[in-house]
């Protein structure tokens, strides 16, 4: 006798996985009620939330700036799906706050192909040394 399906259990699937709610609901009675063999049938099936998101163009959003004494000065761009999210306070708040923290942290370059191979070995080189200082002797 196959395990009946409740709405309980799609929604708890599809906050898990992030799927549509008949998706999960199918799943579910696929793998009759099994969680794990539900999961398992969406990732399969290519149906889990953030592979229906990844084709999705973020063709909205806002570009945010912060000048601090005339001086320092970052611009960001950051963007959303739809312009309900870019009016909204919370994501016009996060632009100011990346452009704020761009700002203090001072970056010498913008993009990891304007570091110069030479820098970049350095760095490299500096990390590895401080990573081989924390490791403590085996005994």
């Amino acid at each position: 006798m196959a395990k009946e399906i409740t709405a309980e259990m799609v929604k708890e699937l599809r906050e898990k996985t992030g799927a549509g709610m008949m998706d999960c609901k199918k799943a579910l009675t696929e793998s009759e009620g099994d969680f794990a063999k539900a999961e398992e049938w969406l990732r399969k099936k290519g149906i889990t939330g953030a592979a229906k998101k990844a084709g999705r163009t973020a063709a909205e959003g806002l570009i945010g700036s912060y000048v601090h004494n005339g001086k320092i000065g970052a611009l960001v761009e950051v963007n959303c799906e739809t312009d309900f999210v870019a009016r909204n306070e919370d994501f016009q708040a996060l632009v100011r706050d990346l452009a704020l923290h761009i700002a203090a942290a001072n970056p010498t370059y913008v993009r990891r192909e304007e570091v110069p191979p030479g820098v970049l070995d350095s760095e490299k080189e500096i990390e590895r040394t401080k990573l081989g200082s924390r490791r403590s002797p085996r005994r």
